[in-house]
């Protein structure tokens, strides 16, 4: 089996409501997101994926909706709030039904991505050079 990662950037402002530590204030991250595509290669000239398309599809599912914006859980009514505030003075947010964790948001990268790339098995969300998370399917 041979494993692909391309690595594509964002930043983005989030807040984690009702959490304990300082993650419970606004901040923000630059966000590494590490998509993995593996197949089993039959002839040496095979490719599990063209670097250059696991990009385009990266980039245009992720990065050009999540960069420079801010992620917000529409459960919480003090998230939505400030989205109000951020989207009054035309800056860009991103809706979504859950907190925006580093989990949370491998497992909906995972999911926005697997129909384009059916070799998929793993997405890793980086919040920080020392901090990720990892999806990937059973047997991935």
């Amino acid at each position: 089996m041979t494993k692909v990662t391309k690595t594509i950037k964002f930043d983005a402002a989030h807040i984690l409501t009702n959490h304990q530590g300082l993650c419970k204030n606004l901040h923000g991250h630059t966000y590494r997101v590490d998509i993995t595509a593996r197949a089993e290669l039959e002839r040496a000239d095979d490719m599990v994926i063209d670097f250059k398309d696991l990009k385009a599809i990266a980039t245009a599912k992720i990065a050009n909706r999540f960069d420079h914006a801010f992620i917000y859980n529409t459960a919480s009514p003090g998230e939505c709030e400030i989205a109000a505030v951020v989207e009054r003075n035309g800056m860009r947010t991103v809706p979504l039904p859950f907190r925006s964790t580093a989990e949370n948001l491998a497992r909906y990268f995972y999911g926005e991505l697997e129909a384009e790339i059916p070799s998929l098995c793993a997405v890793t969300v980086w919040e920080t050079a020392e901090s990720s998370a990892t999806y990937t399917k059973i047997g991935g």
